[in-house]
């Protein structure tokens, strides 16, 4: 598939601080590329070199088949970004906010069209000063469509918001990739990686420590699933299976059984039955990106805002 950005060897350097060190990846058109990290990881830095805001110290970026050094004008044409911490005119309405911004390019989409596309046309003549927080952030994504981009950037979108205005804007986002456009996502939110992105890159310390998409990032990094067994005869189901060649073991009264393959579960419960070893309730539980991050970091991704 056709590349909408391409890094490599990117490397930002503040005195003694490298920001961000040699990462390179690529990120398809059509897609939800998400860039997980924890606040100061380097995303934001990242990011801002893409969209031309800062100047890389070493590497080379490439946007929409552009290098970023020698078309940084045609590229702003062809990009919308919704910057962290987005604020807007207090005192205009929805609509008065998106023509503003959309009056700042040669190039502009209807503005009922967008309104219909983020979900805002009932609030099209409400002030901005008197929105919610997840309507700002919709609102915010809006103006990031002003000059119909090919890729839109959206960086930490949701920090601050509540699950409800959370789910609110990423309802909006995936409507973004339903148009067709590529959609740049910066995040500190493992559910909102997992929930939106076509792919994922890792970031932690100013690399990259791992990419690919969630089932991949998860096989290859993640820890095995989980056969949990609760209520009855913990012990004696443990022992039974660790004689049968299976990761048992009791915890908290449970009993745990590591799984690799999922036709696995029926084995194991087909055999407690021919054992007359009885449970009361099963659960598996699988891995997901917080495994994955502390596996390759070593450390927990708090979510706190």
């Amino acid at each position: 598939m056709e590349c909408a950005i391409e890094v490599e060897n990117l490397t930002k350097v503040y005195g003694d601080l490298k920001a961000v060190d040699n990462i390179s990846f690529k990120v398809k058109k059509g897609e939800v590329f998400a860039f997980l990290g924890p606040n100061g990881a380097g995303k934001t830095t990242t990011v801002e070199m893409i969209e031309t805001i800062r100047s890389p110290t070493r590497g080379r970026i490439k946007v929409l088949g552009q290098d970023v050094k020698k078309s940084t004008k045609e590229i702003k044409e062809r990009i919308g970004v919704l910057p962290q911490e987005f604020i807007s005119f207090e005192r205009l309405t929805v609509r008065e906010t998106l023509k503003y911004f959309s009056n700042l390019y040669k190039k502009h989409i209807d503005i009922d069209e967008i309104m219909d596309i983020i979900d805002l046309k009932d609030k099209e003549n409400e002030l901005y000063m008197n929105l919610s927080g997840g309507l700002k952030q919709r609102v915010g994504v809006a103006i990031a469509l002003v000059n119909d981009p090919d890729i839109v950037f959206l960086d930490e979108p949701t920090t601050g918001l509540d699950p409800r205005a959370r789910r609110d804007v990423w309802n909006a986002i995936a409507g973004l990739k339903k148009q067709g456009k590529t959609v740049f996502l910066t995040t500190h939110y493992m559910e909102e990686a997992e929930y939106l992105a076509d792919s994922i890159a890792i970031m932690h310390r100013g690399r990259i420590v791992a990419e690919g998409t969630l089932d991949e990032l998860i096989q290859k990094y993640g820890k095995r699933s989980t056969l949990l067994l609760k209520g009855g005869r913990a012990e004696e189901a443990a022992e039974a299976l660790k004689e049968n060649g299976y990761d048992a073991e009791v915890v908290d009264g449970d009993v745990e059984i590591k799984i690799v393959k999922r036709d696995a579960v029926l084995d194991i419960l087909f055999y407690l039955r021919e054992k007359g070893i009885s449970y009361r309730e099963v659960d598996i539980r699988h891995s997901d990106l917080e495994d994955v991050f502390l596996n390759l970091t070593g450390e927990k991704l708090a979510e706190e805002t």
